[in-house]
């Protein structure tokens, strides 16, 4: 599985504005409705979703970067979108440090396997420093996506 499998081109935000944990969820919420996914009527809930599973235990796993993630009905597959935010973003990490990279994952329901392996290839693939570093210098959608379909990091 790579990330580039799941991640939404047209949902990538290259540049957040959001300055708060829920502030960046909905954003990338919305960026994933934008392109496509998601009724106008979904939108909250999804947003709920997330937000309650990050008060069972943070998902800024440290070193800058953060993958919420939630299972919701509103998918049929499993959907995701990655976003930088320049300045960071307080986010609980376990190290106490800023978020500057997020990836946000939306699967259905009833495929927790999937889920699972999604998260995994996410974690792995952020252990590589310089690719976390490209990302965070990526001035563009365009450019953040070439990354993930040319990443030897296994993206």
């Amino acid at each position: 599985m790579r990330v580039s499998n799941f991640v939404i081109q047209d949902a990538i935000v290259p540049a957040l504005a959001a300055t708060t944990k829920e502030g960046v969820i909905r954003e990338m919420v919305h960026s994933l409705h934008g392109a496509g996914f998601f009724r106008d009527t979904e939108l909250d809930d999804v947003v709920r979703a997330v937000m309650r599973r990050e008060q069972l235990g943070t998902t800024g796993i440290g070193k800058h970067i953060a993958i919420p993630h939630s299972r919701h009905p509103a998918v049929d597959r499993l959907i995701g979108t990655l976003a930088v935010s320049q300045a960071g973003v307080a986010f609980d990490s376990l190290d106490g440090e800023p978020v500057h990279v997020f990836v946000l994952l939306i699967s259905p329901q009833d495929r927790p396997g999937e889920h699972l392996r999604a998260l995994e290839t996410v974690v792995r693939s952020m252990r590589d420093d310089n690719f976390v570093r490209s990302l965070r210098e990526s001035k563009s959608r365009d450019d953040i996506w070439a990354l993930l379909n040319g990443s030897p990091a296994g993206w």
